[in-house]
C-alpha cells in the first residue's frame, strides 16, 4: 500500500545573531526582561538574504540528503508570512533557484500555522494524484517586518528556514494519523503584519506596509486555550491517548506558553522539546526547524508518534498526529 514517508528534513539560519543585549542598546528593554517573559537569549537576523534564499539553502539540503534530482520534484508549497513579493510567490522562486522545472509551485500564508496547512496541503494533493514527491518549507525573514523601536514584537522574533521531503512508498501506516485545522477569523486584528496601507487619491501612490503589531494578551489567551483544545482533538480522532505521543513539537512563540499547554494537557515538559532560547519566534519556520533539529539530534526515531502544531496569525491553529 502506498503511503508518504518523510525522506528527509533540514534547516536554516542566517549567519548573523543578535543577542537580548545587543537589543537593549538600541531600545527600552534588558536580557532579563526578554528572558523571562518569553525564554528567548537570541535570534538570527538575515543581512542580505531573503525569503526566498533561505528556503533555497533548506531545499539544496533536502535533495541531498535524500539523493534526488530537482527534477524529480512535483510539488513545492512555502508556507510565509514574509515573501519576497506580492508576486511571484516565494516558492516559484525557489522552484526557478533549485531547477525543479516539472514542480508546481506555490505559497500558503497562514503566518504561524503555516507549517501545518502546508503539510496537510501536500499530504492531500500528493494522495489524490499520480505526483510521487513534494518538498513542503516553512521560510521567514521576519527581521524585515518588524518596528525595531517597539519592544514589545521587536524581541520576540527571528529569521530561518526548515523543510521536509514527502516521498509516496511501500508503507502500511499513513503518516498522517489524523489532523485538527482551525481559523479564527473574528480575532484576524490581533496580529497584523505588512497590512497595506491605501492612498485616497487617484491615481493611488505607491503602498506602503504597516510594520508588525500583536495584542501580546489576547494572543497568549489564545494560545494556552486554543492550541490544547486543537491537540486533543486531533488525538482523539488518532484513536490515541495522550501519553501514547512520544514528543509535542509546537510553534516555537514563546516559553511560557509551551509550558501552559503543558500543563493544560498534563504531559511532562521533557515531551516538549524547544529551541526558542536561540531562535526567537520564526512563524512558519519555526515547527520545521524544531522537527529537522530533533531528528538531527537522535531524539525523535522511526514509529515515534508526534503531534506538531502550530498557532498564531488568523488567528489560527492546526495539529497533526503522524507517526514519523
Amino acid at each position: 500500500m502506498q503511503n508518504l514517508k518523510i525522506i528527509s528534513t533540514a534547516s536554516y539560519h542566517p549567519p548573523y545573531v543578535v543577542t537580548n543585549q545587543q537589543l537593549s542598546i538600541m531600545m527600552d528593554t534588558s536580557d532579563e526582561w526578554i528572558r523571562t517573559r518569553t525564554g528567548i537569549r537570541q535570534r538570527y537576523i538575515s543581512k542580505n538574504e531573503n525569503t526566498s534564499d533561505l528556503a533555497l539553502h533548506v531545499g539544496k539540503q533536502l535533495l541531498s540528503q535524500a539523493n534526488i534530482q530537482a527534477s524529480a520534484i512535483d510539488l513545492i508549497i512555502v508556507a510565509t508570512m514574509s515573501p519576497d513579493a506580492y508576486t511571484p510567490s516565494t516558492a516559484a522562486i525557489l522552484q526557478g533557484k533549485l531547477g525543479a522545472d516539472k514542480a508546481v509551485a506555490f505559497d500558503i500564508s497562514a503566518a504561524c500555522t503555516g507549517f501545518i496547512y502546508a503539510l496537510n496541503t501536500a499530504e492531500m494533493m500528493l494522495k489524490s494524484s499520480n505526483w510521487q514527491t513534494a518538498m513542503v518549507i516553512g521560510a521567514e525573514v521576519l527581521s524585515k517586518l518588524l518596528d525595531w523601536n517597539d519592544r514589545s514584537t521587536a524581541v520576540l522574533f527571528g529569521d530561518g528556514a526548515g523543510g521536509v521531503l514527502l516521498q509516496k512508498r511501500e508503507e502500511t501506516v499513513p503518516l498522517i494519523l489524523a489532523r485538527d485545522l482551525r481559523t479564527y477569523g473574528k480575532m484576524a486584528d490581533k496580529i497584523v503584519a505588512g497590512s497595506t496601507i491605501v492612498g485616497k487619491t487617484f491615481p493611488k501612490q505607491v503602498t506602503s506596509l504597516s510594520p508588525f503589531k500583536m495584542s501580546g494578551r489576547e494572543v497568549y489567551r489564545f494560545a494556552t486555550h486554543e492550541v490544547p483544545t486543537s491537540i486533543m482533538s486531533a488525538v482523539n480522532k488518532a484513536h490515541l491517548q495522550l501519553n501514547k505521543i512520544d514528543y509535542f513539537l509546537l510553534h516555537q512563540a514563546n516559553q511560557r506558553i509551551i509550558e501552559q499547554i503543558a500543563k493544560r494537557l498534563d504531559q511532562p515538559l521533557n515531551k516538549f522539546p524547544v529551541n526558542i532560547n536561540e531562535y526567537g519566534n520564526t512563524a512558519a519556520a519555526s515547527e520545521p526547524i524544531l522537527f529537522s533539529q530533533v531528528i538531527a539530534k537522535g531524539l525523535i526515531h522511526p514509529g515515534n508518534i508526534i503531534a506538531l502544531s502550530g498557532f498564531g496569525g488568523g488567528l489560527s491553529a492546526g495539529t497533526i498526529i503522524l507517526k514519523y
